[in-house]
């Protein structure tokens, strides 16, 4: 269903990385070809291979991309929330969708037309800079993933997604997980399995998981078991 965008929303989208850098002027003619469109849990957004005709800001939920393996497993290539863009570098080189894009909550997405964004940059280079800085940002984030999957162990990369969530550096912290626990096994390159063995080992430092409800004792406590695990690093 097509709603159109408020003001707070408009706010989000001068935010973002693909957008944030345009003047007033510029942002309000692209928003005048965008639509907003509600999603649904485990709606399809698009497929692998389809002809990347949008790109998209996430501006209520969550949103998850990934492939499927030639044996017709799904790999969680990444998960984007509210104020995040995707796809855009697939719209920049006017190319086919490189993953499948699904809604994991209901919310809500921007929409902006490949055609009129490509017709923009034609006009506005400064687009096109805006948008190399935000496929630079996914690159960054990607090979932050690689990292994790390379050098952390199972239970590392866990702390690190609880602590991802906390608004708080220290005290207690009760958060509900943001996405099932599926996909966060998905999300961090391990299996159900392995999620529930990480979840149970990091009970000695106080951290409980009760259904999609994650309770922390002592934010500071995890953080300094996770940066004495991997050796003092900074995780900033």
């Amino acid at each position: 269903m097509l709603t159109s965008i408020d003001q707070n929303e408009i706010t989000l989208v001068r935010k973002t990385a693909l957008f944030g850098g345009l003047s007033a002027d510029l942002l309000t003619e692209i928003l005048h070809h965008a639509v907003v469109r509600s999603m649904s849990r485990g709606e399809v957004i698009f497929v692998q291979g389809d002809p990347a005709i949008a790109c998209f800001v996430v501006l209520e939920g969550w949103v998850k991309v990934y492939r499927l393996t030639p044996g017709g497993e799904e790999a969680v290539v990444a998960v984007f929330t509210r104020g995040q863009c995707f796809a855009e570098g697939a719209t920049f080189m006017q190319r086919r969708y490189p993953v499948s894009g699904e809604a994991v909550t209901d919310g809500r997405l921007l929409s902006v037309p490949a055609r009129e964004l490509i017709r923009k940059i034609r006009q506005n280079p400064e687009i096109g800079i805006a948008m190399l800085a935000s496929t630079s940002l996914h690159l960054h984030e990607l090979v932050r993933q690689i990292e994790q999957l390379k050098a952390h162990t199972g239970v590392e990369r866990v702390a690190e997604f609880l602590l991802s969530l906390c608004r708080s550096e220290e005290g207690g912290c009760c958060l509900e997980l943001p996405y099932d626990k599926m996909l966060i096994a998905g999300r961090l390159g391990m299996k159900p399995e392995s999620l529930s063995r990480a979840f149970a080992r990091l009970r000695d430092i106080g951290v409980r998981i009760d259904q999609n409800m994650a309770k922390i004792g002592d934010v500071a406590r995890l953080r300094r078991y996770l940066e004495e695990r991997r050796g003092g690093a900074d995780l900033s």
